[in-house]
């Protein structure tokens, strides 16, 4: 036993590292198993599963406020033989100590926790080495939780009183008392030199020797347990027989208290009644003093109500009232500059009139008061009639504004002074007056307020339609608005175009220019005048220069100025280095405005996509005509000079990239018409072009270059310097129309004559290089076609080098040929036996082929030299004649030395010692 208490002493200082601190009562070494298949026991299946742990019951000190807690740790051994936590139970949740039935020696049970997360997985078995160990663990952990949680898990399949009993033998137990802050309370109090647990027993001490006592008076042997327990069942019938008769004995008393109880019974009952009697009149004065509570609140409410109803009705009276001086304004009051301050309050005053009298301004009990509606009523005439005289007064008033400058000259260009079209007094006019407009404080008719351009009408405008567009009214009235100031402002701007046009072309100073470039009938030597026409693009650029952003700007005012429900502005995307070129002194004019591009909110360009629909209607007739003026620029320009197209397509090219495509819609429809207009012209002169080169055929005769050939590369290199942008693709399309009617029409001249065909076309086609050679190598349209000339001319010059071999060795290459056809057919050892290919046949033809061959070279010289006019492609073209003699002799020698081996012929290196003399 001392043995076993040192080691249990060394084992629980040897857990108290892996418990964090706490207090270790006792500490059992166990096997830890799990059943299988409901078999489980100390030599069951499960102790093939076992592992060796130690099971510690801890206690941990109270701090100030809390109470003690208890922990069963699972202890395992790691690889070097240390103690280390495996798990964690707290021992609250212990519900049930079971010892496992299977198991004959007792020494395995099982500890059910009502915590765990899977109940349905078996909880594990703990085997101990001995029923001692198995009792004194078991006996702590009951009497912990007894002690410190106030109650015991269920114990199955252990006496209870064989364990106390083994405990009373094994454990000496002192009882001791701690006093804490909740008065006296048992404490767990471990002894360690004698290992005794001091803790209060399963059963008392007094029920203890109560027992020792009664076991005592018998005295039995052990096999005698049957008749010692008949003997306590029979005495414990004669003491219940006992406590029957004391209960009858005891009769009269009983009576007595029955007595005694009835009439305290009576006194409640008249207690209860009285009781009833004063409840009854509670309640009645407490209805009553509800009742007087009710009609107070009701006083009370009907006070607030009606105090509230007066404040309402001022209210609504306030709203029904019409200012004498805005009554007076708005149907009798003039336009003129000094009363637009009061035209402008009155148009506040009936915007917010009318709007506060409708749902949800005005609360939707009073929309069908009569007084409302009469009041309603006459603030619609009183806007119907504002926005009569109002519109009345601004028709007339657009038209009377445009006759004025009309009337004056010096708004306009006029001869020697060229005048750039000036809307600065409107806008400055419409700044003295914005201010004034910013009461109004509506979105759509004031978006942009501080641009608006014109006078006091601008105001009168834009009062009128804020009415408009905050009650939905007769939106109608904006047509003929509108359409008044289409017609005035397009006269204007007509005018100024049309004035501005015929000074720009009067005052540009520029020789013309021919139209004929490839004509023949003009001479291979002459050229076209090589005049400057330059001053003719700078003309169509001043054009667009002062006219472009002065219609974009005018496209924007007039968006905002007739109030569509369009986008802020922006500066429009004119070509920085064109902007407001100087003219005449004059400084740029900085009120230009854009639209705004609407890819920006997405939402917002589904809602305005309508009104840009509307806007492009009004600008079409706002601006409608003035193109005339920009078409009789472009034509003049033609006339002057027709490759000017290119350098005014890309300069046209330039300001259309620069406009938004929803910004300004008709100028950009203007620019694509102009772009349209001029890519006509130069397709006219191409056109033009091609059908002087087709006009060539018509010669019956011709020989040497053709003369389309080298003013072609004069025309190219022109129009190479005209090129600006875009206008590349408008070039290139050109270059291909030309250069495909020329190639066309030069075949067509040489098959007029198939004797000098090959000659024609190769030197054609060499001019046609020599002319492109320096465009070529940066025009990449000019490059396909030097490529496609050049294998032209060496398909040309094949063709008719071998005319000239064949005529002057016509029968030695004939026997070639033959020699050749029948080695398809035949051996070469059956060809010296074959009719006409004999040896002997063979050195006539060489003796009639070769004999004076140095003249018959110099043959194919004087051949080659008759006819070709251009000197400079005969020293190349001799070198092309004698590499294809000298490679076709050769191949001749070849075949001889294979058919007839010993025959003796002209060697290769011979004949080429000839050809090089």
């Amino acid at each position: 036993m001392a043995k076993s208490r040192a080691d249990d002493e060394e084992l629980r200082r040897a857990c108290e590292p892996a418990v964090g601190g706490e207090r270790v009562l006792v500490a059992v070494r166990v096997a830890k198993s799990r059943s299988i298949l409901g078999k489980a026991g100390r030599f069951g299946l499960g102790r093939h599963m076992a592992k060796p742990r130690v099971l510690a019951l801890t206690t941990t000190q109270p701090s100030k406020g809390q109470s003690h807690k208890a922990h069963l740790h699972v202890l395992k051994y790691s690889s070097g033989g240390v103690i280390e936590p495996a798990k964690l139970y707290k021992l609250k949740h212990l519900a049930k100590v079971e010892v496992v039935p299977n198991d004959n020696s007792g020494c395995t049970f099982m500890l059910g926790f009502d915590n765990l997360r899977s109940q349905s997985v078996t909880p594990p078995q703990w085997t101990m080495r001995n029923i001692d160990d198995r009792n004194r663990l078991l006996l702590h952990v009951l009497n912990v939780c007894k002690e410190i949680l106030g109650h015991i898990p269920k114990v199955v399949g252990i006496d209870v009183v064989e364990m106390a009993l083994w405990a009373k033998e094994n454990i000496p137990t002192v009882n001791n008392e701690v006093k804490n802050q909740d008065g006296p309370v048992a404490s767990v109090i471990t002894q360690r030199d004698s290992q005794v647990t001091v803790e209060r027993e399963l059963v008392s001490q007094a029920e203890e020797e109560d027992m020792e006592a009664l076991l005592g008076t018998y005295v039995m042997g052990i096999g005698e347990a049957e008749a010692f327990s008949e003997r306590l069942k029979r005495e414990l019938h004669a003491l219940e027989a006992a406590n029957v008769h004391s209960l009858l004995e005891s009769e009269p008393l009983i009576q007595q208290v029955l007595l005694g109880l009835e009439a305290v019974t009576a006194s409640v009952e008249d207690m209860d009644e009285w009781l009833r009697i004063f409840n009854v009149k509670l309640r009645h004065m407490r209805e009553d003093i509800e009742s007087i509570e009710s009609r107070n609140n009701k006083l009370e409410m009907q006070s607030l109500n009606d105090q509230t109803l007066v404040e309402e009705l001022d209210k609504l009276l306030e709203r029904l009232r019409i200012p004498s001086e805005f009554a007076a304004a708005l149907t009798g009051g003039s336009f003129d500059e000094a009363r637009m301050l009061k035209n402008v309050e009155a148009c506040e005053w009936l915007t917010g009139a009318i709007s506060s009298l409708e749902v949800p301004k005005l609360d939707p009990c009073y929309a069908n008061m009569r007084a409302v509606r009469e009041k309603r009523a006459e603030l619609e005439k009183l806007k119907v009639t504002f926005v009569r005289r109002a519109s009345e007064f601004l028709r007339n008033y657009f038209a009377s504004l445009v006759d004025f400058m009309i009337s004056d000259k010096s708004y306009f260009s006029q001869r020697g002074q060229l005048k750039r079209p000036d809307h600065a007094d409107l806008r400055y006019k419409c700044r003295t007056y914005a201010r004034l407009l910013q009461h109004l404080k509506v979105p759509t008719a004031l978006r942009c307020i501080d641009f608006f351009c014109g006078d006091n009408s601008t105001h009168l405008i834009s009062c009128l339609l804020s009415v408009n567009n905050v009650q939905s009214l007769d939106k109608n009235c904006l047509v003929p608005l509108r359409k008044a100031y289409c017609h005035s402002l397009n006269l204007l701007l007509r005018r100024e175009a049309r004035e501005f046009a015929n000074e720009l072309r009067a005052s540009t100073k520029a020789s013309r220019n021919p139209e004929v470039w490839l004509e023949a009938s003009t001479g291979s030597g002459q050229s076209p005048n090589n005049a400057d026409t330059s001053t003719v693009s700078e003309a169509y650029a001043k054009m667009l220069t002062i006219f472009i952003p002065l219609l974009v700007d005018e496209s924007s005012f007039f968006a905002h100025f007739m109030c569509f429900d369009v986008p802020a502005l922006v500066s429009p995307g004119v070509p920085s280095n064109m902007k407001r070129a100087a003219l005449d002194g004059d400084d740029a004019n900085d009120d230009d405005l854009g639209i705004m591009d609407p890819d920006e909110d997405d939402t917002e360009l589904n809602d305005i996509s309508s009104e840009f629909g509307a806007l492009n209607e009004a600008l079409q007739e706002l601006l409608d005509g003035i193109q005339e003026d920009f078409y009789a620029v472009v034509d003049w320009a033609y006339k002057i000079d027709p490759l000017r197209c290119i350098s005014m397509h890309g300069i046209t090219e330039r300001y259309l990239s620069g406009q938004k495509a929803d910004a300004a819609g008709f100028v950009r429809k203007l620019l694509d018409d102009l772009e349209s207009r001029i890519s006509m012209q130069f397709n006219k002169f191409v056109d033009e072009a091609c059908h002087q080169i087709e006009r060539n055929e018509r010669n019956v005769r011709q020989m040497g270059v053709l003369s389309y050939i080298p003013r072609f590369a004069t025309l190219a290199t022109r129009m190479e310097q005209y090129i600006q942008g875009q206008s590349r693709d408008l070039v290139d399309q050109a270059y291909t129309k030309l250069v495909s009617i020329m190639f066309s029409t030069l075949e067509k001249i040489a098959q007029a004559d198939p004797k000098y065909a090959d000659i024609v076309l190769l030197e054609n086609y060499a001019a046609f290089q020599n002319s492109l050679y320096d465009l070529a190598n940066v025009v990449p349209t000019l490059a396909k076609f030097y490529h496609q000339a050049s294998e032209a001319y060496e398909q040309a010059c094949t063709r008719h080098i071998n005319m000239i071999i064949y005529i002057q060795f016509e029968r030695l290459f004939q026997f070639h040929r033959k020699i050749e056809d029948l080695m398809y057919t035949i051996t070469p050892e059956e060809i010296p036996f074959q009719l006409g290919l004999s040896k002997m046949d063979l050195r006539k033809m060489i003796k009639s082929s070769l004999s004076g061959v140095d003249k018959l070279i110099n043959g194919m010289y004087r051949k080659l030299q008759k006819n070709l006019t251009s000197e400079e492609l005969l020293p190349s073209l001799w070198d092309k004649c004698k590499k294809e003699f000298l490679d076709k002799y050769e191949s001749f020698v070849q075949l001889v030395a294979k058919i007839y081996p010993n025959e003796a012929i002209l060697s290769v290196a011979e004949m080429r010692d000839l050809a090089s003399m």
